[in-house]
């Protein structure tokens, strides 16, 4: 009686040691091209790409296409969607499934191509807290002809630029620190320091902060203030 149990301990044993060796391991399986659609998918394309029969293979490749959309009805009936789940046919069968497509069929060398790479937006990292759109609008004031709608735009910007550095920076700045910082991200172009006329305070510019008072009156005289 003990050795017969032993047997069956013994064939139970080695019938789960089979069972293991035939287990397949996601690692050890052909690779997914786009894995949301899951491997029944990707078999299902490897087998359309065998049938030899062209009419057959479209019906295959129709009714695959019918299962992807399946996997979101909402978008199955549009028509750029329909175009997507054709594309991805086709890339799922490394283009080797040669069915008629209602959508003209991409191309594996397109597909492969490195986009064009593009560039760093910002010109001046040293100040990054004013944003591009400061810089931009730099650019175009230093186009426009010098006089007094310039000289608006170039105060605004000035203003823009003291509420960024309140922002990020701290309570106060002296308004020479902007002019200073407007002067170099113009190239030069643009000098407020000569002009005899201050920035907003800083509690106006930046209401949701306690702003302590702020003393942007040069030694020489108080200037008048553009709002």
């Amino acid at each position: 009686m003990l050795f017969c149990n032993r047997c069956r301990a013994g064939n139970t044993s080695l019938k789960i040691l089979q069972l293991v060796d035939q287990l397949e391991y996601n690692t050890e399986r052909e690779r997914l091209i786009i894995p949301e659609y899951g491997r029944h998918i990707q078999k299902m394309i490897n087998q359309a790409i065998e049938i030899e029969d062209r009419d057959e293979r479209n019906k295959v490749a129709r009714s695959i296409i019918a299962v992807m959309g399946n996997m979101q009805p909402h978008l199955r009936d549009v028509s750029d969607f329909q175009h997507k789940l054709w594309d991805q046919l086709f890339i799922m069968g490394d283009f080797k499934l040669d069915v008629d497509s209602p959508f003209e069929k991409p191309s594996k060398e397109k597909l492969q191509e490195r986009p064009e790479p593009l560039e760093y937006p910002q010109n001046h990292p040293k100040y990054r807290f004013y944003g591009n759109n400061i810089k931009r609008m730099i650019d175009v004031a230093v186009k426009w002809d010098k006089g007094e709608m310039r000289e608006a735009l170039e105060f605004t910007i000035a203003n823009h630029m003291k509420k960024s550095f309140l922002n990020w920076n701290k309570d106060t700045v002296d308004d020479d620190v902007i002019f200073k910082h407007l002067f170099e991200l113009s190239e030069g172009q643009i000098n407020l320091a000569k002009k005899d006329e201050d920035l907003r305070d800083a509690h106006k510019l930046v209401r949701s902060k306690k702003a302590k008072p702020t003393n942007n009156h040069r030694k020489k005289g108080g200037r008048k203030k553009r709002y």
